[in-house]
């Protein structure tokens, strides 16, 4: 299983997280590309409880991902399982296991403040910190065909992942304001949101 990690996460991270996984019984399944979610967690009937994670993010992601679905287990199993998936149980055991890995042997420096800010109170995806998912992005295998709504020019049309084509129309606060092509019907976007860029229009 540690031979198995070390493809999916940085070296140094490797022992202290298969401790973690043995300490809690943690059948982990890495999966090819989903595209929901990151990671997931559930108690099987069996009393199991089985981690999946998408095995084509990069090890930086892939270890935060990880680490955020076993501080599901641990806060359920410390605290019962009625609590909130993103509450204050979650947030505080989710900061308490991921602080030992916010050093510069597992994380690149640029990392490192990002890190250290998002995880004074963490949210249920590190993609809704714009900030930091954007840096982690840097270190994904590079495709030609993506793009960001924040970098392509307005009037752009572009689709996204399920097939659904927009116009980008304006900026409203920190969002994008973009037109559903076939529906007429306007949508926010987060400056990070990945898109395939079609055609400029005029």
């Amino acid at each position: 299983m540690s031979d198995t990690l070390a493809k999916y996460i940085p070296e140094h991270a490797v022992k202290p997280v298969f401790e973690l996984i043995v300490e809690n019984r943690v059948h982990l399944k890495i999966v090819n590309e989903r595209l929901t979610r990151h990671g997931d967690y559930r108690k099987a009937v069996n009393g199991k409880h089985e981690i999946t994670v998408n095995g084509s993010l990069n090890k930086y992601r892939f270890l935060i991902t990880l680490i955020h679905e076993i501080a599901h287990l641990v806060a359920f199993e410390k605290f019962g399982r009625n609590i909130k998936p993103h509450g204050n149980e979650w947030k505080y055991v989710f900061q308490q296991l991921m602080v030992p890995y916010i050093r510069p042997e597992i994380f690149p420096n640029q990392l490192l403040p990002l890190l250290a800010r998002h995880f004074r109170n963490p949210s249920a995806s590190s993609d809704t910190d714009t900030t930091l998912s954007l840096a982690l992005k840097q270190f994904d295998q590079q495709n030609e065909d993506k793009n960001y709504v924040f970098e392509i020019p307005y009037g752009s049309i572009f689709r996204i992942k399920n097939g659904k084509i927009f116009k980008k129309i304006a900026v409203r606060t920190k969002r994008f304001e973009c037109l559903e092509i076939s529906s007429g019907k306007l949508y926010l976007f987060n400056p990070n949101a990945e898109v395939e860029l079609i055609k400029h229009s005029n």
